[in-house]
């Protein structure tokens, strides 16, 4: 028998939330929440934790190829990885204790704060060189200031555990302005990052009844395939363009889960 078209569907959109990480690096994971709750009927509570598995993979996939090119930084990873670990913990464990109404509230806000930050960064960027974000120079290559590096990395990684989504939107343009690193390596160190904060807000879910392995596999594995395609296809295209065009299309989203009866 053949599956419902909404399942057709909802496995599809796999394929369009990796290719958005093969060419943005970062933002298209945010979209897998409302995927798996909106068109693949799980529930908010099934959605999350599932999203944690989806989006550390597809993050750790990436992290290899920035590896690869030598774009991670470990100094900032460190310095960010620890308190990211522990707020995802913790913000995975308060997920268990609220309702699905107040994840899914928080996560459209962060949906909005995605497109905010998506835009910002597409209007710094100059039009004439699609490249300067793989080129842009450190500021200076002063060293992580700390405090704001174990704060921002908390919170990040609490709003990991909590809503299920990567938090690179926020992890590039900290790592840019507090660890002094170029455009190319914040991206690979906060897909690094974001594998961290992913496995640690897992742990603390393992238990729950809202691991679906089969469907999270084949998300995965379609997503995979997006990413790599996106991944050939960036050099030809406009990173500036893309990245306003999702904004836009976040702001969307996130309005239509912020206003959506829950």
């Amino acid at each position: 028998m053949l599956p419902p078209p909404t399942v057709v569907l909802g496995y599809a959109l796999a394929l369009p939330i990796g290719l958005s990480l093969g060419l943005l690096g970062a933002g298209g994971s945010i979209l897998t929440v409302p995927v798996l709750h909106y068109v693949l009927g799980f529930g908010v509570k099934a959605a999350v934790p599932m999203s944690l598995v989806v989006v550390g993979l597809t993050s750790a996939f990436g992290a290899a190829e920035h590896w690869r090119d030598g774009s991670v930084s470990l100094r900032s990873a460190i310095a960010f990885g620890p308190p990211a670990i522990v707020g995802a913990l913790l913000g995975a464990d308060l997920g268990l204790r609220v309702s699905a109404t107040v994840q899914l509230t928080v996560f459209a806000v962060a949906m909005l704060a995605a497109a905010v930050s998506m835009y910002a960064g597409a209007a710094r960027r100059a039009p004439q060189d699609p490249a300067a974000e793989a080129v842009s120079t450190p500021p200076g290559g002063r060293r992580p200031r700390l405090p704001f590096v174990t704060l921002v990395g908390a919170a990040v990684g609490a709003l990991t555990g909590f809503v299920g989504v990567g938090g690179g939107f926020i992890y590039v343009p900290a790592l840019v302005v507090l660890g002094g690193l170029a455009m190319k390596e914040a991206v690979g160190t906060s897909l690094v990052l974001i594998v961290l904060s992913c496995t640690a807000g897992v742990i603390r879910y393992r238990g729950s009844s809202g691991f679906d392995w089969p469907a999270i596999a084949l998300f995965t594995a379609i997503a995979f395939v997006g990413v790599a395609a996106g991944s050939r296809m960036a050099r030809h295209v406009s990173p500036r363009a893309l990245r306003r065009g999702f904004a836009a299309f976040l702001l969307v989203m996130g309005a239509f889960v912020l206003l959506r009866p829950h």
